[in-house]
């Protein structure tokens, strides 16, 4: 379990860490862990469910069975001296087998940043804006976000799901270049930018969760 306290939070609440699987209790300034415990305690079966609901854990390791794009790809190590590479459904990783999960990790952050750098690049002259940077990360609870100074940050998973997710995460968060709310026009302007707002709402929804139990 982990106790976070926020200086923005006006009650107690509970939530589940899908990348770590973690019970997250989260407490005002001046609320004590009592209440926390007591919270826990009377969703105790909520908490159970949930966390019987989290998929597997799966590390990189070889063998292992990773979707790049959506698509599932295998995990082999081939020893040797060399990079990572996509070879038709497998991810070829060489060097010593103690680096390999973090080479993949390496590998799958830098084609997610090159894949949402091009769709950003081509949404936002479409959209008439530029964003001044463009930079993945390993979030835990925001696929994109765009902040006031116009840089866009995307979580790295993005490069396991499907094009039409990651379309959709793009376009979401160059039209808050323009429309920093969810209003009315802003939502004009997503459905403008791709056609896959619901489909890929869906399958975030769905599937999201998934994707923080890799790696």
């Amino acid at each position: 379990m982990e106790w976070r306290r926020s200086a923005r939070a006006r009650r107690v609440s509970l939530r589940i860490d899908p990348r770590d699987g973690a019970v997250v209790v989260t407490l005002p300034p001046r609320t004590g862990r009592t209440a926390g415990m007591a919270l826990l305690m009377n969703h105790a079966d909520w908490v159970a469910e949930r966390l019987a609901a989290l998929p597997g854990h799966i590390p990189f390791a070889p063998g292992a069975v990773v979707p790049v794009h959506g698509i599932d790809h295998r995990i082999v190590h081939i020893g040797g001296r060399g990079g990572v590479w996509v070879d038709g459904r497998a991810i070829m990783v060489a060097g010593e087998p103690e680096f390999l999960a973090r080479r993949v990790a390496d590998f799958l952050r830098a084609e997610a940043r090159r894949r949402l750098s091009i769709l950003v690049a081509d949404k936002a002259e479409a959209a008439g804006v530029r964003p001044s940077r463009v930079s993945v990360k390993d979030t835990r609870s925001r696929w994109g976000s765009c902040a006031a100074n116009r840089a866009l940050a995307f979580s790295w998973r993005l490069v396991m799901a499907p094009r039409f997710v990651q379309d959709y995460v793009a376009a979401h968060e160059v039209a808050h270049l323009r429309h920093m709310n969810h209003g009315p026009r802003f939502w004009a302007l997503v459905q403008d930018l791709t056609s896959h707002t619901d489909a890929a709402v869906a399958w975030l929804r769905d599937e999201g969760p998934r994707l923080l139990r890799i790696g």
